[in-house]
């Protein structure tokens, strides 16, 4: 049997033989002809057929299951419909084809084309008489077919009779109400109720012939791009015209509208009939930009209240074409946006790559398509296309030599967040649902205090009705309303599997389905009616919490973004549009999890260096993510795979007490064999358990031996021990007698153990390695540790050797088994070496905490590291000493040795002033910087200006620039005027303006402010700027300003000379600071006289100032060193 479908048809998936149930529910079955393709299911009286006896769109199929022996049922939303196969393999390979189709359907964002044609709007529909039927049928013309239904319910449920393909139809006059559409297989006999009414259905379907016998060509090579296959407006499937100048493929009800536009804004053409202006430049065109790069352009910032789909009225669509192009209110920006003379220089660069995307924004931002290139040989950018040999650049040129450039109406707002029309999605169902609330659920719900509702998922609300027969809903949910969807652990309330809704109006939703499985399904379908295309990889898993949050992030720190969140277990994904990537932080290896506060509604979150701030924006969905968040990163268990981790995957409690015994415990005689006090190492142990990050071990509170037994107590009393489920496998390992077997039989049963048992593994016996080489001060050789570790971690009572054995075993061959290098293991032990040594000259009991660091020495580089322990109050010219001192280099009298704050690019550097304290550079947000020691190259020259200059200020011009723009596009370096005294820099955008304010200082007038203008104390000067920023010279400034309230602006200075940059850098540093070098210091200010910092063993406090500052000095005595770290 041939097929009737058009020849865009889909691919037939299933075709045979079926038995199947009369609508009248008979138990008579009859024997029908069955064919499944992924639009419709169709079944005929015979396999010679060419129309159906009826047919269901499959987008309109709920759910096919077997019920019963050979039988399945197919169900949509108000009918079943049953089949029975031959057999039950027959049923279930036809179940299993059903539901590939169905499942396609839901999860592909967009179907092989053709896709259903029930999402087009129909051309001409109503009821007409049709000969041979009792009763009047619902007729629909759309596109190239002409649809027969039952009933109009029938049409709105997806439930036809047949449909013709117009390709081989004719239509013919009968009377004069009555018409024929004739095909060489069956004639349909019309009657319409009048004349007229006649006259419209005859128009509509000679249309329809019309459409089915265009030439398909041109429209087969522009669907090849699968975005092209859908209207760039309203999403309609199958667009068959084009706007040739904007570049969009559209429906035949939009292309209306864009004709209303005007040819001035969009040349509307079709793809079928108007063959001549088809070029072949013009396809490539629209195969290379086409709906995809055009809506990433025009359609960027569309917020869902005002986007349109295949539903909505010619009113809508008018008033939303008019906006996205006439008035370009959804496009996005280009960074030149505003500035005409870099428009149409950035044109005249682009038309000579392969960049149309490019080209695009820039034309339609305002860039003249026939400016002046400069260049007499090649007048125009359409000359420099063409002489590059870009074909279709030209092409779009010349399209658009006479387009009007969008104009946004003045007072109009520009949403910032990214959004692209999904296809509707439907889902239908009861559920149990309690009344909203404004705040948390905190308490169990029972099941007395749920209601059950039939929900129904459509065009983007959620409406729930008392009954499934209701027909006006209790209440409902706009889909663009809602901002997060949790899904609750099981049992959480009455019924195993709730879910909750929270809203912008700060609403809670509380349901609950009958199966974890039906929950799952309305939370996925829920949540793709809200969440971007782009984010849709967030669905990937099973998430328990997803939603659209507030943050600061990355390098943009001063601005606050929109990003899309999902919770997965203890994983956090992100979907950042600045990154245009799903990013995830591991929530158990979070270095730092600040929880919000009365002062400030803000969620901080360390992981990696990496510093994240989530916001409130509002109150409600932030409190439930807060709590999620903070129970994802604690500890969950006594599992190691359930505790708080470091970046190296071992738990934050072992490695905060292997901290603390190898700072302060080495050399403790008899460590981890003398027992801690009961009740200090109980209370320890729970306090590291609940929150390990947040516990801070100090010297004075926590004696080495109380935390050597919670760190023994930790892995005794771990659930499945360290060694797991192979903890057999490693104590036979014992008896092996050969010890070069016993090594290569650890090795592999070390790597079967999981990655954080493996790294837990290792960090401890690398930890009692280092012990038992410091033996003669501790007295722990292998053999003791052993007796006290082979219990411990084998958890067994110490009646059998083997768990002893095992530990001996992998100190002795420790760095074989766990593949150490020497280098690796011997900088550790220096490490130990230098503390036992620093704490053997007896070191003062009572001062600022010293810090193992890394500082390298004029390069970064594993020969230039060295490690030195750094207290609070060491400055950066006694950390210069110190590091010179370890590698036995003199100073020559005319050598400047400092320190430098260097990023990790080395593309940026500030040296420090010989006063300043270096411990903040290591607990500062800079994570990517390193202290070098270095030669200070600029010194001898910054000494002689400020030895040699008169007055106490500085000015001239520098070129400036901001690190956005108001926009928020990158910003270019313009020249501005800098005045610098002792108190304050002040720019200004000519030397005249900088000349008046001056006169007017000295008037006391204020008639002539700066332009911007900065205390200089809240300045921080990097010399150097990054590359990327493309600064006009090599010489430069980064500054960092931070204002009272903490928060962080970023700007540059570029200079002329390096003369310029190293004058201005000692004016800043010498206003800073009063000096510039330790022996240069009487320069600005009478020399202080020298003192010894130290008075017995206790350290001196500076004393000066006013009297509160001599009373916060002398109050540092009895604070906490470490919490002064802080204000260093």
């Amino acid at each position: 049997m041939e097929d009737t479908d058009s020849t865009q048809q889909s691919v037939l998936i299933k075709t045979g033989w079926l038995d199947k149930n009369p609508p009248q529910g008979s138990y008579i079955f009859q024997k029908r002809w069955v064919k499944l393709d992924l639009d419709y299911l169709r079944y005929y009286e015979s396999d010679k057929d060419m129309y159906s006896n009826g047919f269901i769109k499959t987008n309109f199929i709920a759910e096919v299951a077997p019920c019963g022996d050979q039988k399945f049922e197919v169900r949509t939303s108000n009918r079943d419909f049953v089949f029975r196969a031959e057999s039950d393999e027959v049923r279930n390979e036809w179940v299993k084809a059903f539901k590939q189709v169905v499942d396609e359907k839901r999860n592909r964002l967009s179907t092989y084309h053709p896709v259903p044609i029930n999402s087009m709007g129909a051309d001409k529909s109503g009821f007409l008489e049709l000969r041979g039927f009792r009763n009047k049928v619902y007729v629909e013309v759309v596109m190239d077919k002409v649809f027969l239904y039952k009933s109009a319910e029938d049409h709105a449920s997806g439930v036809g009779l047949k449909f013709i393909d117009m390709n081989l139809g004719s239509v013919k006059d009968s009377d004069r109400r009555s018409f024929d559409l004739t095909t060489p297989y069956k004639t349909f006999s019309f009657s319409a109720d009048s004349e007229s009414e006649k006259g419209e259905w005859v128009e509509a379907m000679l249309q329809s012939i019309g459409e089915a016998l265009s030439n398909l060509e041109v429209a087969k090579k522009i669907w090849l791009v699968e975005a092209n296959r859908r209207c760039a407006d309203c999403n309609a499937p199958n667009p068959d015209w084009a706007s040739i100048n904007l570049c969009v493929v559209m429906c035949k009800r939009c292309a209306g509208e864009h004709r209303s536009l005007g040819p001035n804004i969009s040349k509307v053409r079709s793809l079928k009939m108007d063959h001549k202006v088809w070029t072949q430049e013009l396809i490539e065109l629209f195969q290379r930009i086409g709906n995809t790069a055009s809506n990433k352009f025009w359609a960027a910032n569309v917020p869902p209240s005002e986007a349109i789909d295949v539903t909505s009225s010619m009113a809508e669509r008018k008033k939303f074409i008019l906006a996205k192009y006439r008035e370009g209110k959804y496009r996005r920006y280009h960074q030149l946006f505003g500035n005409q003379a870099e428009l149409d220089k950035a044109l005249c660069a682009a038309v000579t790559t392969s960049d149309l995307t490019e080209t695009q924004a820039l034309v339609f931002c305002g860039a003249d398509v026939s400016c002046s290139t400069g260049d007499p040989s090649y007048p125009t950018p359409i000359a420099l296309a063409e002489q590059a040999g870009q074909r279709l650049q030209m092409e779009f040129l010349m399209q658009n030599r006479t387009s009007e450039i969008p104009r946004l109406e003045l007072g109009t707002n520009i949403e910032k967040e990214y959004y692209v029309v999904r296809p509707n999605i439907t889902h239908n169902g009861f559920l149990y649902k309690t009344s909203s609330m404004n705040r948390l659920v905190t308490e169990r719900k029972a099941k007395e205090e749920f209601s059950r509702r039939w929900c129904v998922l459509n065009d983007g609300v959620l409406s729930y009705y008392e009954t499934n027969l209701s027909s006006t809903p209790n209440g409902e949910i706009k889909m663009g309303e809602i901002v997060c969807v949790a899904v609750n652990p099981p049992d959480t309330h009455g019924y195993e599997s709730t879910f909750e809704i929270y809203t912008q109006s700060e609403r809670l939703y509380l349901f609950a389905a009958d199966s974890p499985e039906e929950a799952r399904e309305w939370v996925k379908s829920i949540t793709k009616c809200f969440l971007p295309l782009k984010a849709e990889e967030l669905l990937s898993r099973d998430f328990d919490r997803i939603g659209r949050l507030q943050y600061k992030g990355g390098r943009s720190l001063e601005r606050t973004a929109v990003g899309w969140f999902s919770l997965y277990k203890t994983k956090l994904c992100m979907y950042l549009e600045e990154g245009d990537t799903v990013e995830v932080i591991h929530l158990k290896k979070l270095s730092e999890l600040s929880p919000s506060t009365r002062e400030r509604d803000v969620l901080v979150l360390v992981a990696q260096g990496r510093t994240t701030y989530i916001l409130a924006e509002r109150k409600l969905d932030f409190s439930g993510w807060e709590n999620a968040i903070q129970k994802a990163s604690s500890s969950t268990g006594d599992t190691l795979s359930e505790q708080q981790l470091t970046g190296s995957d071992v738990p934050v409690l072992v490695h905060k007490c292997i901290d603390h015994i190898s700072q302060f415990g080495m050399a403790s005689e008899g460590i981890y064999r003398k027992s801690g006090q009961n009740s200090k190492t109980t209370s320890l142990l729970e306090a590291l358990k609940k929150d390990a990050r947040r516990v801070v071990l100090k010297e004075e509170e926590h004696h080495v031996d109380n935390v050597s037994d919670t760190l023994k107590r930790f892995f005794r009393g771990l659930e499945e021990g360290v060694f797991g489920e192979h903890c057999q496998d490693w104590l036979n390992v014992a008896d092996i007698d050969d010890e070069h077997m016993r090594i290569g039989r650890y090795q592999e049963i070390l790597q079967k153990l999981p990655q954080i048992n493996r790294a837990t593994l290792k960090a401890l016996i690398t930890h009692l390695y280092c012990i038992q080489h410091f033996s003669d001060e501790n007295q722990m050789n292998v053999h003791n540790l052993a007796i006290v570790f082979g219990p411990t971690l084998f958890q067994t009572d110490g009646q059998n050797y083997k768990p002893g054995r095992v530990v001996e075993d992998l100190v002795n061959c420790f760095r074989p088994i766990f593949g150490v290098s020497e280098m690796e293991l011997q900088k550790q032990l220096n490490v130990i070496k230098a503390i036992i040594k620093l704490r053997a000259t007896g070191k003062p009991k009572h001062q600022s905490p010293a810090f193992i660091c890394t500082v390298y020495l004029e390069e970064r580089g594993n020969k230039s590291e060295h490690s030195v322990q750094i207290p609070a109050n060491m400055t950066a010219e006694e950390l210069t000493k110190m590091v010179l001192g370890m590698r036995g280099i003199h100073r020559e009298a005319t050598e400047y040795w400092g320190c430098a704050e260097v990023d990790e690019t080395e593309e940026t550097e500030r040296p420090l002033h010989f006063s300043e304290k270096v411990l903040h550079i290591y607990h500062s947000d800079r994570a990517n910087c390193n202290l070098v020691v270095k030669k200070h190259t600029h010194m001898a020259t910054m000494l002689t200006y400020i030895n040699s200059r008169a007055g106490d200020t500085k000015n001239g011009p520098i070129k400036f620039r901001e690190e956005k723009s108001l926009l928020g596009f990158n910003a270019a370096f313009h020249e501005r005027y800098f005045m610098l005294n002792n108190a304050m820099l002040r720019m200004y955008k000519e030397i005249r303006s900088a000349k008046r304010a001056s006169l007017s200082a000295e008037s006391g007038s204020e008639s002539h402010r700066a332009e911007k203008e900065w205390p200089v104390k809240n300045l921080t000067i990097y010399l150097g700027i990054k590359k990327k920023i493309r600064p006009p010279t090599s010489w430069g400034f980064t500054v960092v300003y931070k204002n009272e309230k903490q928060e962080k602006t970023q700007w540059y200075l570029s200079f002329d000379t390096v003369r310029d940059m190293r004058e201005w850098f000692a004016a800043f540093t010498f206003v800073q600071h009063g000096s510039l070098w330790p022996h240069e210091s009487d320069v600005g200010r009478p020399p202080r006289t020298s003192m010894e910092s130290r008075l017995g063993n206790m350290s001196l406090i500076p004393i000066r100032g006013n009297e509160n500052e001599i009373r916060r000095s002398l109050s540092q005595l009895t604070i906490d060193p470490v919490s002064l770290l802080g204000r260093v």
